[in-house]
């Protein structure tokens, strides 16, 4: 990636739990969308903060660059950009709020490692990035993660933070000749074993990546028609973005078509699964929430269909998919 901050965790969770560790106190604001995983908003819940929940966009179902500058306040401190499916987020915008108003930018790289926005690796563009290797990942060990920083100053204490809080890291670079507890931390140091697997994993990332880009290539190439005669709508790439090429998901009309279409795959035998409620509804992020509306992550959340991708899978298999797809629509008329 070009970079030399990184830190190995437990998990992207722990990544997230450093970053919040990092960037908030109890009672500052953090802006992050509702379309996520809820470790990209209880990292900072857990520390005190508040979550302010943004729309996404329509077409990448990123966080929207447009609504950010209106939910800044004095108590920001924190913008989450996550990179849903492993499409970047509009960085340049979100940097250039982050910027002007002295708020950190938090990339949540979950489903991002890979992929790139104007030719720079995703994960380098914010101030913090969260990385994820959990075995749904296209690089996994089973349960890992990492946190890349580009301040110095940030990555010292990160070291701190990994540690439980004590100057261990600094003990055994001989800078101090005793560690001791000296900020906030847990234990966030990942298993060797876990990262061995990972390294092996790593070795293939050209591979992977190559064979989940001709895969989703395939189901876009193989659906278009669809799109075409309005039953669906494909993933949306804008330019300057080379994906991760995460997941493929499709948007249907409506949430009937979308568990209509999700329940005639399952009776086939082909997985097929939405994906996240959104956290401003949720039991907690529903107390949290300010109450704004959100309507394009609802709308969103109703009609997302998510298809196999995996590295496996075969031409044979997405040829069947599709196919599957084809005759649910023509089983409908």
């Amino acid at each position: 990636m070009g970079v030399g901050n990184i830190l190995f965790t437990p998990s992207c969770t722990a990544a997230l739990e450093i970053a919040a560790m990092l960037t908030v106190q109890p009672g500052d604001e953090v802006i992050v969308p509702s379309f996520t995983f809820v470790s990209s908003v209880s990292a900072f819940t857990n520390i005190g903060a508040t979550p302010i929940f943004c729309d996404i966009r329509k077409d990448t179902l990123n966080i929207d660059e447009s609504k950010i500058p209106e939910l800044v306040t004095p108590r920001t401190k924190a913008i989450v950009a996550v990179h849903y499916g492993g499409i970047s987020c509009a960085m340049d915008e979100i940097a250039e709020i982050g910027s002007a108003n002295g708020i950190a930018v938090i990339e949540d790289a979950a489903q991002a490692l890979s992929g790139k926005f104007k030719g720079r690796a995703l994960g380098t563009v914010g101030d913090i990035a969260c990385f994820s290797f959990h075995s749904t990942k296209n690089y996994h060990c089973g349960e890992g993660g990492a946190v890349v920083i580009g301040n110095s100053e940030l990555f010292k204490r990160a070291e701190i933070h990994r540690e439980k809080g004590t100057n261990r890291k600094a003990f055994f670079r001989g800078q101090v000749d005793k560690y001791t507890w000296v900020d906030r931390g847990s234990s966030f140091v990942p298993s060797e074993l876990n990262m061995a697997f990972l390294s092996s994993q790593l070795e293939h990332i050209d591979d992977i990546h190559d064979k989940r880009r001709y895969l989703f290539g395939l189901y876009a190439e193989s659906l278009r028609a669809l799109e075409e005669e309005g039953h669906l709508r494909l993933p949306i790439v804008p330019e300057g973005c080379e994906p991760s090429y995460h997941l493929f998901y499709v948007l249907l009309r409506d949430s009937e078509s979308r568990d209509s279409l999700t329940n005639y795959l399952s009776d086939r035998g082909i997985g097929a699964t939405f994906h996240y409620v959104p956290l401003h509804s949720s039991p907690v992020g529903g107390k949290l929430h300010d109450g704004r509306t959100l309507p394009v992550t609802e709308w969103i959340h109703s009609r997302l269909v998510r298809l196999p991708l995996y590295p496996d899978l075969e031409e044979n298999d997405v040829d069947l998919v599709c196919r599957v797809i084809y005759e649910f629509f023509s089983d409908s008329q």
